[in-house]
């Protein structure tokens, strides 16, 4: 049976913890030999914590189930972590050579409020340098390649997550999404990653505790697990300034409970960017189907035509508030995007970024305003298919070219700038065999109506059974076998 633990649902994992069919130890083991198996060729959790993870599965065995543990309650179920997020007494180097040999001495409270659900920690996934970038490689352990074709990118930053997910070595997985660091190695990998409103998930310590951009959330192999995770991250902690009360119905209940949407929009570029065509065609059938459940689908988009300038300002005073100290004094071990989102914020004068901020505002009021008509938003989570991992990031889509490595990003980052909550769900594959996702997006403090659209459009479908895959490399065009 520890043979094919792997396969299973966090649902069903936890099911059978719940019920003492299997124990922890069990799915630590399991989860460990899936590692051992596969990361080999994808390289998404290079580091492990095995004997931290078994010590805590042989106390959570001592203790026995909880007499009333909440909404979810994981009972031992093994985890990966992003290497952005602190584990005490495990390696944590954000993907920078900078703290390459860093253990911190606490958790964030992400990780203690997991731990405490009956979450235990295998590993740190990979992601790259600070979570910059969409493309998860560092200078520390090297690129993380896409299970589907592994001569391709995962997406990032959370792209280590995602690849655990996709290949079978954890059943759930943390990750952070400041321009679309859940939403696109979900896309890319064929899993679904989520970003919820701003406070839902708290975390702390951070340099910047009112920062509104980056967020902490879930990823999974399916919607409904994704919910069982953000019901145990999710609640309010006074560590964390911006975090919100937990939902007197748990996420996983409210999905099944809230009726179908009545009217959706759908865009293929937000009126904004460019996007491959194949990409468009995939994503425009999938929202399509929502006819099928009763909805209204028309081609519409909310007003983003300042997006791409404002996170561009945004993402930059980002960048220098929380890493302006390191371009002083590791200035030749940061990557040069790093580099250049730092010096880009340094540049820009308090002007600009107050009327960057003053421009947001009345953008969240045209989005508010464009819910009152449509209950969704459905778009492509990303421009583009994976493309090859050699590639920093994608400079050219339909013609139109780009003079930064965040501009491709742009599906998902304009969303960012609205405080709304948005999750990739696998929607089709392309011709040569690659996921594609879907993002639905929601008005704010939507997660339910989000989480619900998403479980309807899965059950249709067959893509959450497609994982886990075993990493492959695909054959080259015209080859043989």
């Amino acid at each position: 049976m520890t043979d094919e633990l792997w396969r299973r649902t966090a649902r069903e994992a936890v099911a059978l913890l719940r019920r003492r069919e299997v124990s922890a130890t069990e799915l630590v083991s399991a989860a460990l030999a899936r590692i051992e198996a596969t990361d080999g060729a994808v390289n998404a959790v290079p580091t492990l914590c095995p004997e931290r993870a078994l010590a805590q599965a042989r106390r959570l065995e001592a203790e026995g189930p909880p007499d009333n543990p909440g909404p979810g309650h994981l009972y031992g179920l093994p985890i990966v972590v992003k290497d952005l997020t602190a584990v005490a007494g495990v390696r944590t180097t954000q993907g920078s050579p900078i703290f390459a040999d860093h253990v911190p001495a606490s958790s964030d409270l992400l990780v203690e409020r997991l731990e405490a659900k009956g979450a235990i920690v295998v590993g740190k996934s990979n992601t790259p340098e600070f979570g910059a970038g969409a493309n998860t490689f560092n200078e520390v352990f090297g690129a993380t390649r896409n299970p589907w074709d592994t001569r391709l990118t995962c997406g990032g930053s959370s792209g280590g997550s995602a690849v655990a997910l996709a290949t079978g070595q954890a059943w759930l997985a943390t990750g952070s999404d400041l321009g679309g660091s859940l939403r696109i190695p979900g896309a890319f990998c064929g899993v679904v990653g989520f970003r919820a409103s701003p406070g839902r998930v708290p975390h702390a310590p951070a340099t910047n505790p009112f920062d509104r951009l980056g967020i902490h959330g879930p990823m999974a192999r399916n919607v409904r697990d994704v919910a069982l995770m953000l019901d145990a991250q999710c609640g309010e902690d006074a560590r964390d300034p911006l975090s919100l009360p937990a939902p007197s119905t748990p996420f996983l209940e409210a999905l099944e409970q809230t009726p179908p949407p009545r009217r959706i929009a759908w865009s293929a570029d937000l009126a904004i960017a460019p996007v491959d065509r194949e990409v468009a065609e995939i994503c425009g059938r999938a929202a399509a189907w929502f006819r099928q459940v009763g909805a209204v689908v028309d081609e519409a988009a909310p007003d983003l035509r300042d997006a791409q300038e404002l996170f561009q300002i945004l993402r930059a005073y980002d960048f220098t508030l929380k890493r302006a100290p390191l371009l002083e004094s590791h200035r030749e071990q940061l990557k040069p995007e790093v580099v250049w989102n730092i010096e880009k914020g340094l540049a820009q004068s308090a002007e600009v970024v107050a009327r960057a901020e003053r421009a947001r505002g009345a953008l969240y009021q045209r989005v508010l305003g464009f819910f009152q008509d449509h209950d969704l938003l459905c778009c492509p989570t990303v421009m583009v298919p994976p493309f090859p991992v050699e590639t920093r990031y994608v400079q050219e889509v339909e013609g139109v070219r780009f003079d930064n490595y965040v501009d491709w990003l742009m599906l998902t980052y304009a969303i960012t700038l609205t405080e709304c909550p948005a999750i990739s769900v696998p929607c089709g594959f392309t011709a040569a065999g690659l996921p594609v996702g879907l993002q639905i997006v929601g008005p704010p403090r939507g997660e339910a109506r989000v989480l619900a659209a998403a479980a309807r459009f899965e059950d249709a479908h067959d893509f959450a059974a497609r994982v886990p895959v075993e990493p492959r490399r695909r054959h080259e065009p015209g080859a043989g076998g």
